[in-house]
């Protein structure tokens, strides 16, 4: 099920909402590629933490 910043997986609600909107595009890509709903949501906040502190977030903010 794709996700939008208005519905999305409860694991994502700690996010800032900018880092949040990326996991979910990230999430949403990895849907279309075929991995299952869990894997995609890991593999998203992850890399989604990952776009933020390389575009300066503090990495304290999103744990």
């Amino acid at each position: 099920m794709p996700w939008h910043p208005m519905n999305y997986p409860p694991a994502m609600n700690h996010l800032p909402p900018p880092v949040r909107e990326k996991a979910i595009e990230i999430a949403n890509a990895l849907l279309r590629e075929g991995y299952d709903e869990g894997t995609a949501l890991r593999i998203a906040i992850a890399k989604a933490k990952e776009w933020a502190v390389n575009h300066g977030w503090n990495p304290d903010v999103l744990t």
